[in-house]
């Protein structure tokens, strides 16, 4: 330990003061990783740039390259003389296999009396047990090559670094070709035929297809020094378009006459997308701004572009790239927009057509729609639940007083079952209600009908002087022969003929469907139907008798002596058609009737 450290200080005073490049690659992470077992090698960082340093130069100038390894978990370097295993050819220095004990920093230094310089590198060792598999074994740890052949053309591929190991090699070396297809977990050595076979130890595909494409594995074979060694290599083979046919770039979105909408003091987003053919060559695609680029504008901190990849079709690509203006300016309308592209074949530009947008006004819109949709709403919900008292407000503004257009006597023929129950309902409160607060004129057979008149005849002829045909539907009514039912009949064939009589059916009690008479069943689709619902519609502020309001005649009355002298000649008309009757049936007697005195008393 002691020589050691005497030596290390004698060389430290003998040799000039070596400059150090730091470690190459990521800080802590391997430059290079070689696969436990396999044939791996280092190469000199110093000669990464051949303009830098030059092997053939530096050699000539006097400088040697020393190899110098820091296990892991030591602190001292160690240098590294050459064995079996391990060796160094110009600038590299081989493991010849590798070994998990390789692994480290290992520090490669040109020096000669006057300078000096190193550089360090970590290498990593792997284990099969930490590499992932594949189809073909333990993935390979070294990066693919990657190969590109156009569709149709050809290309011999020869196995990556054979050319560098058979210097090593003390015999022939054999390769081993295999195929893995892209999305497939199947190794395959059986496809080299046909377009695509095996040609000494290189592979050659005399004409390129799509299915050729995938990942390729060649595994090198040696002996060296009576130990058979090898590693694998792996291709990644990707098809192009052919190159033979001249191609240019060419821009897609941005058409002559298309125009982008601007608003002031808004972020716009002007979209231009070009097509690049697939060539060996850079490629370019940039926006300018009154022929200047955006880093040279004097307000380029509002402008900004993002670029990405639309599409990607065997090497041809297709790319967009948008520019960002930050608060539109009025100003901005004036300024040149250019679009353009470029690669090794052509080049092509296009202006970005702006149109100022015209700002409508929003916020009045919003409110006047707003307003109206609220005014919509209200009104359906004001008809929904008023549309009965909405119905007859209009029909007493403007509804037609059936009286001056007609000759009838009554407004309304009340026809229902003659018992106690309904009899009750249609004198006490349906004839009530409609004579005393609504003013109509009612006739009800059995009050109006005078004695020793025909039945029939006197219904019929009620019927007929009537407006409207109220049925008070009952459990009990229209029975077969009835007189309910015949004053059904009469009303029906007058809706039916002269359409000058309406039928009302009033439903007194739930009655099923299956006790209405046919005659009832039949015109039950065209007449109106209102229903009784007990104490709910005494009320006269009630549906019910709101609905009855809408189906009866329209009361439209001028004055007081209008509706009086309604009255009085509706008498007159009923003492009449009483003589006629009498007279007939002789029941006249000598006792003459003044109509005055009659109107008296019934007034």
């Amino acid at each position: 330990m002691g020589f050691q450290w005497i030596f290390k200080k004698y060389i430290q005073f003998q040799e000039p003061m070596c400059y150090d490049w730091g470690e190459w690659g990521e800080p802590g992470e391997a430059a290079v990783s070689v696969l436990e077992g396999e044939v791996g090698w280092l190469s000199c960082p110093l000669f990464s740039h051949p303009s830098v340093y030059n092997y053939n130069s530096t050699k000539s100038a006097g400088h040697d390259l020393y190899w110098y390894r820091l296990p892991e978990g030591h602190v001292l370097e160690q240098p590294i003389m050459s064995s079996w295993r391990l060796s160094k050819d110009r600038e590299r220095l081989w493991l010849q296999p590798a070994v998990a004990a390789d692994s480290g920093l290992y520090i490669c230094m040109l020096r000669n009396k006057s300078s000096c310089s190193k550089i360090a590198m970590r290498l990593k060792v792997l284990r099969p047990d930490e590499v992932v598999h594949g189809p073909c074994g333990p993935l390979v740890v070294v990066a693919p090559t990657h190969v590109i052949i156009p569709l149709q053309d050809g290309k011999v591929l020869d196995c990556p670094d054979l050319q560098d190991a058979a210097k090593m090699a003390d015999s022939e070396m054999t390769v081993t070709w295999r195929y893995v297809k892209p999305n497939t977990l199947k190794c395959r050595t059986d496809v080299f035929w046909g377009k695509r076979e095996l040609t000494g130890n290189s592979m050659e595909v005399h004409t390129m297809l799509d299915t050729y494409q995938g990942f390729y594995y060649c595994t090198v074979e040696y002996q060296r020094r009576g130990r058979s060694l090898n590693f694998t290599r792996s291709i990644n083979v990707t098809a192009v378009h052919s190159t033979s046919m001249p191609r240019y770039p060419h821009i897609l979105h941005l058409g002559q006459d298309q125009a982008f909408s601007v608003k002031h003091d808004m972020e716009m987003r002007l979209v231009c997308q070009a097509h690049f053919p697939y060539l060996d060559s850079p490629w370019e695609m940039w926006w300018t701004v009154d022929g200047e680029m955006l880093d040279k504008l004097p307000d380029r901190d509002r402008f900004s572009r993002t670029n990405r990849q639309l599409r990607y079709d065997y090497g041809d690509r297709t790319e967009e790239s948008v520019l960002v203006i930050q608060d539109f300016q009025a100003e901005d309308l004036d300024r040149e927009f250019n679009c353009s592209v470029r690669d090794a074949r052509g080049f092509q530009t296009r202006r970005a057509q702006l149109v100022e947008e015209v700002s409508l006004p929003s916020v009045e819109l919003g409110c006047g729609l707003g307003v109206t949709l609220v005014l919509m709403l209200l009104l359906f919900v004001v008809y929904h639940v008023f549309w009965l008292e909405l119905l007859l407000l209009y029909r007493s503004w403007f509804g037609t007083d059936e009286r001056h257009t007609d000759d009838k006597e009554y407004d309304v023929y009340i026809s229902y079952a003659r018992n106690s129950e309904e009899e009750q309902f249609v004198l006490s409160t349906l004839r009530s209600v409609l004579e005393n607060e609504l003013g109509y004129s009612v006739c009800i057979f059995d009050r109006d009908s005078l004695p020793g008149g025909t039945i029939t005849d006197e219904t019929l002829s009620f019927v007929a002087r009537s407006r409207r045909l109220l049925v008070v539907v009952s459990p009990g009514y229209a029975s077969q022969g009835s007189q309910a039912l015949l004053e059904l009949k009469a009303g029906i064939d007058g809706m039916a003929l002269g359409g000058h009589l309406r039928v009302i059916l009033i439903q007194y009690k739930p009655v099923r469907r299956k006790g209405w008479v046919r005659e009832l069943r039949r015109a039950r689709v065209a007449l109106a139907l209102v229903r009784w619902q007990g104490d709910k519609s005494k009320e006269l502020t009630s549906r019910f008798w709101k609905r009855l309001r809408v189906e009866l005649p329209v009361r439209r009355v001028g004055s007081r002596e209008e509706e009086e002298g309604s009255s009085k000649e509706a008498v007159l008309m009923r003492l009449h058609s009483q003589n006629s009757t009498n007279s007939q049936t002789g029941l006249i007697t000598n006792t003459v009737k003044d109509p005055q005195k009659v109107l008296n008393s019934a007034a």
